[in-house]
């Protein structure tokens, strides 16, 4: 899930870029759909991922 996290902070910033110099005009609505996606897959693998046993 972290590889998928990783994944979709990249597509969130390439689309974010794109918004702030106006290349193309959805992509900033894009970047902040994947920048959420992106955070809430993120914050789930931090609390499920994998655990050292002692």
């Amino acid at each position: 899930m972290l590889k998928w996290s990783m994944i979709f902070l990249v597509v969130a910033l390439i689309a974010g870029i794109f918004g702030f110099f106006n290349i193309v005009a959805a992509a900033a609505s894009i970047a902040k759909v994947l920048f959420f996606i992106f955070l809430v897959l993120f914050v789930i693998s931090l609390f499920t991922g994998r655990r050292r046993s002692l």
